[in-house]
């Protein structure tokens, strides 16, 4: 999905709903366990309940990697199944991967669509600690994105992240701005946690068009109205990631009706922001 695709189905849907398939086989109801592929069927009836809320999609791998080939193949037919949807929805692999150029190059065949690839994603997430050449061919593949760790959400962030220099730049500031020069606003984004917040009107300083992935609103503690408010530009510019408080929200046997509900509530409140911060 280009740029122009996920700006027209944000404005289409009034949502910038980012589902998270953080999908555990510890916590997804009991009665699914039962089924031949318990990862799968929950995955679809989670699509099924929220596809007419959400823009995108992100896999967690971590989820699907622990339970070896059955949970990859759970995975290859999550990703065909949000492929077959039809209306189409942006697919994160939230992958988080970075090592050197050549290997790099494998995983993004691995992710991208590819002969020899079982996956179609629209887009990999990337940390970009090891520079320029493992972020490099993530961006060799036209219609895809790299989406680029900045600034986390978690706690162990200001370890690293919020480390000034002796000329007073953070170091995800310094990510972004010389990130920035190796694609652009059609084929990387950035992950800004939603915990924090009012940070991102001095990542807007130096990406004030890139599109940026916000995890953290949900279960996290994070605030919608606040990331739209220091986050959104005129094309939205957000892709809003709630997992657990979507995916969770029930255990019965009628768990999707709350699924549903839980995505059709922050719609609506998603509905509302871009009538506020965004011109789509």
């Amino acid at each position: 999905m280009n740029r122009e695709k996920l700006i027209e189905a944000i404005a289409n849907k009034r949502s910038f709903l980012c589902v998270g398939l953080d999908t555990d086989i510890e916590k997804i109801p009991q009665f699914l366990l039962e089924k031949e592929d318990p990862i799968f069927e929950f995955n679809k009836a989670i699509i099924d309940a929220t596809c007419k809320y959400a823009v995108a999609y992100k896999p967690n791998l971590a989820f699907y990697e622990a339970l070896g080939a059955k949970g990859m193949l759970a995975l290859e037919k999550t990703v065909n199944y949000l492929n077959s949807l039809p209306q189409e929805v942006f697919i994160i692999a939230d992958a988080k991967r970075g090592d050197i150029g050549n290997t790099s190059e494998r995983y993004a065949q691995a992710f991208f669509n590819n002969p020899d690839s079982k996956f179609n994603f629209d887009s990999v997430t990337v940390a970009p600690y090891m520079g320029e050449d493992s972020v490099k061919p993530f961006l060799n593949f036209d219609g895809k994105w790299v989406i680029l760790l900045a600034l986390t959400s978690n706690k162990g962030a200001f370890d690293f992240q919020l480390v000034q220099s002796a000329d007073g730049e953070k170091l995800f500031e310094r990510v972004l701005r010389i990130s920035s020069q190796w694609g652009n606003d059609e084929n990387m984004m950035y992950v800004v946690g939603a915990t924090q917040a009012h940070m991102l009107a001095d990542v807007r300083q130096i990406v004030p068009d890139h599109f940026l992935l916000v995890p953290g609103v949900g279960s996290q503690g994070g605030s919608l109205a606040e990331v739209a408010q220091f986050g959104m530009n005129n094309n939205c510019g957000l892709l809003v990631n709630a997992s657990r408080s979507i995916i969770y929200a029930a255990q019965d046997e009628n768990f999707a009706q709350a699924v549903q509900n839980e995505a059709e509530k922050m719609q609506k409140e998603m509905a509302q922001l871009l009538e506020e911060y965004s011109k789509i």
